[in-house]
C-alpha cells in the first residue's frame, strides 16, 4: 500500500495533558480562579478524562499562558 506517513496538524492540540494540581501549581491560580476564567471563556477548554478527571492539552494551555504574558507585557 502507498499510504503517507500520518503526522499530527500543527494547530491541533498535542502534548500532554495537564491536571488541575498541574496548572494551579505552574500559574499560580487558585482552582476557583481557574474555573472561572473558564466560565468566563477566558481559559482553554476543559477536556474530560474519564468520570471523575478533566484536564487541558498541555498545548492548549501554553498558548493561553504566552497570551496572558503578552497581556502583561502589552500593558
Amino acid at each position: 500500500m502507498n499510504q503517507e506517513p500520518i503526522t499530527a496538524a500543527t494547530d491541533a492540540p498535542h502534548g500532554r495533558f495537564l491536571g488541575m494540581k498541574d496548572v494551579v501549581a505552574d500559574s499560580g491560580l487558585s482552582k476557583p480562579t481557574i474555573n472561572r476564567l473558564h466560565r468566563a471563556g477566558d481559559f482553554p477548554p476543559k477536556r474530560k478524562l474519564s468520570g471523575n478527571r478533566i484536564g487541558w492539552f498541555e498545548s492548549d494551555y501554553l498558548a493561553w499562558k504566552h497570551t496572558r504574558a503578552r497581556a502583561i507585557n502589552d500593558g
